[in-house]
């Protein structure tokens, strides 16, 4: 166990990041999963700039990897594009 206040903090804040990291990536998981179930081309087109914006969120944050994220908004697009 941490002795130091400083340490003892690191160790609250610490958790409560990885919470609040783990909710916004679950959200966007569940977000995504939700556009690539869409069938109607006009709702996927109205939920895929929200969902690209929640995937730069993560990657600007270091949630998830830019390349990742790149690879995520090119592939819901395309997807959104074939409907």
């Amino acid at each position: 166990m941490a002795n130091h206040k400083s340490a003892l903090k690191r160790i609250r804040r610490n958790e409560e990041v990885r919470l609040r990291n783990r909710y916004q990536h679950k959200t966007t998981r569940n977000a995504i999963k939700k556009l690539r179930s869409e069938t109607d081309k006009k709702k996927a087109n109205a939920l895929l700039p929200s969902v690209i914006s929640m995937i730069d969120k993560l990657a600007k944050r270091n949630i998830i990897h830019d390349n990742k994220a790149a690879n995520l908004k090119s592939k819901l697009t395309k997807m959104v594009n074939t409907l």
